[in-house]
């Protein structure tokens, strides 16, 4: 806690130093509409870049950020940003915009996933628990299902005849949160002798450890283990593959749990969207030196990885849960899951 509080009051993320780090780049953010993603986003349209693709769940929502992006930068191509729909509380929208880019982009530089969810109230999409669904299922659903074009995209530069400098390598980038320190996850217990998953506990709180007052710092943790456990299995270089951590911001995604309490810890506490989303930009252009890695504050930061996370216990998680998504997801799309071969 004494971390967060320091890393809240003190310490100000900077955007990288190249100006210009996704130049001739096309870039996906999820949630691009508003919060992080849109302050990622007009991070990202202040520089040269060579597509930005908005993915959103709102697309009129979607146009009036691609026009406040418009307007803030008067000597942008109106063609370089585009809003495409996506809402992963359904696996049919991540399959059809994961196949709209693998078939219609040329190249795909970086895939920033920052759309998520925050709620204490239960309620099930796809015919799991909503939080777990957005944050972690369709989430690596979509990373999965690009993960051929990512690949293929850094084949390019190694391809180009001539070329004396490597370009830089496609980065996958989860957003993550400090919070995920603060998870009790007793679902790990889910007694798997009795055919009880983690995420069938997820999916029925009452039934099992009743946690829905921490899914948020749960579901965040989840997709540092997966996103750990999915670095392993990609070679670092072909993808990159980090999460991140912006820290608590004033974004909209309490609001579904708008309490009295929050609204007072996001005014004293809360970074503005500005400074979070610089966070997003900074893990988006990091290179090879962040595969596996969790970035804090715009720099790697392992040293702020909850003690779970490195422990035995948290290397025998992470598998256990890569293994029941890796299902999942399979059921979602069959053979899906080569493409993380």
């Amino acid at each position: 806690m004494l971390r967060v509080l320091h890393n809240q009051l003190f310490v100000t993320p900077s955007l990288p130093s190249n100006p210009t780090p996704f130049k001739k780049r096309t870039v996906i953010i999820t949630g691009a509409n508003t919060g992080l993603g849109l302050a990622a986003a007009h991070h990202i349209a202040a520089g040269s870049v060579g597509k930005l693709i908005l993915a959103v769940r709102n697309s009129k929502a979607g146009a009036a950020a691609r026009d406040s992006l418009l307007n803030a930068n008067a000597n942008l191509d109106p063609q370089t940003i585009e809003v495409w729909p996506l809402d992963l509380a359904s696996y049919d929208s991540v399959r059809a915009f994961a196949a709209r880019a693998t078939s219609t982009l040329d190249r795909l530089d970086v895939l920033l996933c920052n759309a998520g969810l925050a709620t204490f109230q239960h309620s099930t999409a796809e015919g799991h628990e909503r939080t777990i669904t957005v944050n972690v299922i369709s989430t690596f659903l979509l990373a999965v299902l690009l993960l051929p074009k990512l690949r293929a995209t850094g084949q390019l530069g190694r391809d180009r005849p001539g070329k004396q400098e490597r370009e830089q390598l496609p980065v996958l980038s989860i957003v993550a949160s400090e919070v995920h320190a603060f998870a009790g996850f007793p679902e790990r217990q889910a007694p798997e002798e009795k055919g009880v998953g983690v995420f069938e506990a997820l999916d029925d709180p009452d039934r099992y450890y009743a946690t829905m007052g921490e899914r948020y710092r749960t579901s965040k943790l989840l997709d540092i283990l997966l996103a750990r456990e999915l670095a392993n299995r990609v070679a670092g270089d072909q993808v990159v593959v980090n999460c991140l951590n912006p820290g608590l911001c004033r974004s909209q995604l309490s609001r579904e749990m708008d309490t009295p309490v929050v609204r007072m810890v996001l005014r004293l506490l809360g970074r503005t969207l500005e400074v979070g989303g610089r966070t997003l930009v900074a893990a988006a252009a990091a290179g090879s030196e962040s595969h596996g890695q969790y970035m804090s504050n715009g720099e790697l930061a392992p040293h702020e990885l909850s003690s779970f996370v490195t422990s035995d216990d948290g290397e025998r998680t992470q598998l256990r849960v890569w293994e029941e998504l890796s299902q999942i997801l399979e059921r979602i799309q069959p053979g899906v899951m080569h493409n993380v071969q």
